[in-house]
């Protein structure tokens, strides 16, 4: 079939090596030039993917990455997997998705299905992409939903053997969403309704940010209590039922912890229900970023003014190169607010955030571990005796003790 995919970033990447590889013609599209020419010489920073494997899809005809829009004029299948963020205000910004909607309505030619993987509240589908394609009375088009499930630098669950979820606005669009996505994904769950799969995305992330939220509340608790959150952790955990590990962190970062909440309690305040729950999970993780400034005060037992501070890691997870919602750059806003000289390493990092570093610096007096990718090497701080805090969520031991 040939299948267009709208966006090329972590999502519509792995979906595209996946649709191609499973013998598909993919038209993938992006309006980053930079990107798409990256991708044409194999060229990528997303965990899991093989520049290798990219430009052999590239040589046998399979995949086609494009900046032209124009190119998925013929597609069977279009799937939209664009970014759906929040705004300055922290509210839903379907900008991107409502742009990605009207230049395929613009320049497709024939019926197809259309296809939603970006991240949105129940009823988006129905509500919001439909309507903008409603004008197109001379096609006909399909419409599924089947929200992604991405995690990238998981090496155990990956695009074919994580469960997809789908729900069609008709059972025919259900159908052949189902059809395709059985093509490389081992199981598919196909739901009553759109809304279903819109808000069991929605759901999956809050589960995991409320937990977040709930850890992080609990290291300050056991920081009052001058007791070790990890250490308690680990003890909790021995228990063979009903419980589940979560570590605590800095706050929470990425394309859908911090987001998704978000876009259900939006969902939920439109139908006139206040997500008290959801909403102080929100906040609870926002304002980690000042309990560990005046943490980390109180552990230098001096004044943060003028004080040489690094952070090694600033994306929002190990092993990937995103700071999207990464709190690292909230904790060095706030860290100059308070008059510390701040840098920062991150070899995964190439966006010219102001403090950057290409290695880790031993003259400085503190160092602050928050994201240690396999590529930053710690040795250099354990041999010039640099007083180091480790704020990561990471289970591994780097030879510093937990600070939170």
């Amino acid at each position: 079939m040939k299948i267009s995919i709208v966006g090329q970033g972590y999502v519509g990447l792995t979906l595209a090596v996946g649709a191609s590889s499973a013998g598909h013609q993919v038209i993938g599209v992006d309006i980053d030039s930079v990107l798409i020419n990256n991708l044409k010489v194999g060229k990528t920073l997303i965990p899991g993917i093989d520049g290798n494997e990219l430009i052999n899809l590239i040589k046998d005809g399979n995949y086609f990455p494009t900046n032209d829009i124009k190119d998925i004029e013929n597609s069977e299948i279009i799937v939209i997997a664009v970014p759906t963020p929040l705004s300055k205000d922290r509210t839903p910004d379907l900008t991107l998705l409502k742009d990605a909607c009207l230049s395929i309505s613009k320049y497709l030619k024939n019926s197809a299905l259309i296809i939603n993987e970006s991240t949105s509240f129940p009823g988006t589908l129905r509500n919001f992409i439909k309507p903008i394609f409603d004008s197109r009375k001379d096609i006909v088009l399909k419409f599924a939903v089947a929200p992604e499930r991405v995690d990238p630098a998981n090496t155990l669950w990956n695009l074919q053997n994580t469960p997809r979820v789908i729900g069609g606005l008709t059972d025919d669009a259900s159908i052949t969403a189902y059809n395709f996505y059985r093509t490389f994904c081992n199981e598919v769950l196909v739901v009553s309704k759109p809304e279903v799969a819109e808000a069991a995305k929605l759901f999956e992330n809050t589960f995991r940010q409320v937990n977040i939220a709930l850890v992080n509340e609990f290291a300050q608790i056991a920081s009052k209590l001058d007791f070790s959150t990890f250490e308690t952790i680990k003890a909790a955990q021995t228990k063979p039922f009903g419980f589940m590990s979560f570590y605590p962190s800095i706050g929470v970062g990425g394309h859908c912890i911090p987001v998704d909440p978000t876009y259900l309690s939006y969902s939920a305040e439109l139908v006139g229900i206040n997500a008290n729950f959801i909403n102080l999970a929100n906040k609870t993780n926002l304002e980690m970023v000042s309990f560990v400034v005046s943490k980390i005060e109180s552990k230098v037992n001096r004044p943060l003014k003028n004080l040489k501070i690094q952070l090694a890691g600033i994306a929002y997870k190990t092993n990937v190169a995103d700071i999207r919602e990464a709190p690292a750059l909230l904790l060095m806003e706030k860290l100059i607010n308070y008059g510390a000289i701040v840098s920062w390493y991150d070899p995964l990092i190439e966006v010219d955030v102001p403090g950057k570093q290409e290695k880790l610096q031993t003259d400085i007096d503190l160092g602050l571990i928050i994201t240690p990718h396999k590529e930053i090497d710690f040795t250099e701080w354990a041999k010039s005796n640099t007083n180091v805090l480790d704020l990561s969520s990471n289970t591994n031991d780097y030879g510093w003790p937990k600070f939170l």
